[in-house]
């Protein structure tokens, strides 16, 4: 009987641009034009990314693939690893809420590495992104449990298997070729769920590099035909055992494989924090707007959590003083009291002079959190809050759909204007008639071709 592995491979060898359903064309040219505005803003934002463009900018090579914010072009490897550490690290590229994964944050760098190497179609580029956005999601979803639980973080995993794909569908590899880019890739994916809980760490940021990374290679080596295993996903020592612990749901997995893309279904942020947090802000928010309530009347905020996002808010110290901007955008009580006392997050509130600001670590000092245990895994984006004023009222507000989910979208108007807002703050400014470009033609992608993009971006 055809396993899991084999019937991902079957599926990665043959399809093709006429497989994909218009929603997953429209999602992918949105995911991408996304993942660019937050990535050329992070290369001026982004903590700890500098070291990575420099790395590779100084080790040069063969000048093939762009790497944004530099205007220079190395291998492709290399350019998805510069790249891949842009996209994650300001917390605000997208997501899919279910499968509790950020599906193009490695699979938009290896794919336009590829892409533009191998001087591929806008319609080949497009193709790329919706399987390897796809694949990211369907492993999130075939989950049966939280593998943080045993000590893994698996965005950073998950998104390498993206990236694989994606670079694999690019090379065109046969079903042999692509149950070794999985297997390559499963020898390479990795990433511990310590990077959670160490208060100075910048590496939760711009991990996606070392996953950008691992795809390429891994799809760079099968089409040299390094050999793998046969059974890199459902093996006695494949993906689920190592971090599944071993179950999953083959159904969310396999299931309607090649005609229902996945990445047709993720959340834009409207704020650059962890989306775990986007339900609590909007619901505070709401609050405080419906109500008239002014900030400083509020004397605690009391929030219920799954646990998942318990992360988000322990250790109790570190969530309400974080020490570096990526772990405040992981902090409820921080992001939260910023929400209150600031409005709406913006990248520009994410600075060492707000980190320390003696108003939102008061309040934030007020954030308690509850552990509801009912809440499965796969419901990241449900909470409760409750609003405790000093004149003892209470409000409270309910939610399990945070904005920017396809049931409460972002419009391309507006997906396109937060494009602009970012591209503004790219380390070598951009004109807004460059930024348009852009704009025009990944709207249009398959009318052009992936190294028109990538000039457009040099």
């Amino acid at each position: 009987m055809t396993g899991p592995s084999d019937r991902i491979a079957d599926h990665l060898a043959v399809v093709r641009w006429r497989d994909l359903p218009p929603v997953a064309v429209a999602a992918a040219k949105r995911s991408l034009l996304d993942a660019l505005g937050v990535s050329l803003a992070a290369t001026r934002l982004g903590d700890g990314c500098a070291a990575f463009l420099d790395l590779v900018v100084a080790d040069g090579g063969a000048e093939r693939s762009v790497v944004l914010g530099r205007g220079v072009r190395v291998p492709p490897q290399h350019a998805a690893f510069a790249n891949g550490a842009l996209a994650h690290a300001l917390d605000f590229e997208d997501t899919h809420d279910a499968a509790v994964v950020h599906p193009n944050a490695a699979t938009v760098p290896a794919a336009l590495a590829i892409a533009e190497a191998g001087n591929h179609s806008g319609r080949d580029l497009l193709l790329a992104i919706a399987v390897g956005s796809d694949l990211t999601c369907r492993l999130g979803l075939g989950l049966k449990s939280d593998p943080g639980k045993r000590g893994w973080y698996t965005p950073a995993i998950l998104s390498a298997f993206g990236a694989a794909a994606a670079a694999g569908v690019l090379l065109r590899l046969d079903r042999r070729g692509m149950l070794d880019t999985l297997s390559l890739t499963l020898c390479q994916a990795t990433c511990s769920a310590e990077i959670t809980s160490s208060p100075d760490a910048l590496i939760r940021g711009v991990r996606e590099a070392f996953s950008a990374r691992a795809g390429v290679q891994a799809a760079l080596l099968a089409e040299k035909r390094v050999t793998g295993f046969d059974q890199p996903l459902e093996g006695k020592a494949g993906f689920y055992a190592l971090y599944g612990g071993g179950g999953f749901d083959e159904s969310k997995l396999c299931g309607d494989l090649g005609r229902r893309f996945e990445g047709a279904d993720v959340s834009f942020k409207p704020w650059p924090t962890c989306r775990g947090t986007h339900v609590y802000i909007d619901m505070l928010l709401r609050l405080l707007g419906d109500h008239d309530i002014a900030p400083a009347s509020i004397d605690s905020i009391e929030i219920d959590v799954n646990s998942l996002n318990v992360m988000l808010c322990e250790p109790v110290a570190q969530k309400q003083a974080p020490r570096v901007n990526i772990d405040a955008k992981f902090s409820l009580p921080f992001t939260l009291a910023l929400s209150a006392l600031r409005g709406a997050p913006e990248l520009s509130h994410f600075t060492p002079t707000t980190l320390v600001d003696v108003d939102i670590l008061r309040l934030a000092a007020r954030v308690r959190h509850t552990l509801e245990p009912s809440w499965p895994y796969h419901e990241p984006t449900r909470g409760r809050l409750q609003l405790r004023l000093r004149d003892g009222r209470q409000f409270s507000a309910n939610e399990s759909v945070a904005p920017g989910h396809p049931d409460r979208p972002m419009s391309d108007a507006a997906l396109q204007a937060k494009f602009r807002s970012c591209a503004k703050l790219t380390e070598t400014p951009l004109a807004d008639s460059a930024i348009d470009r852009i704009i025009d033609i990944v709207m249009a992608l398959e009318q052009s071709t992936a190294r028109d993009l990538a000039n457009a971006l040099h």
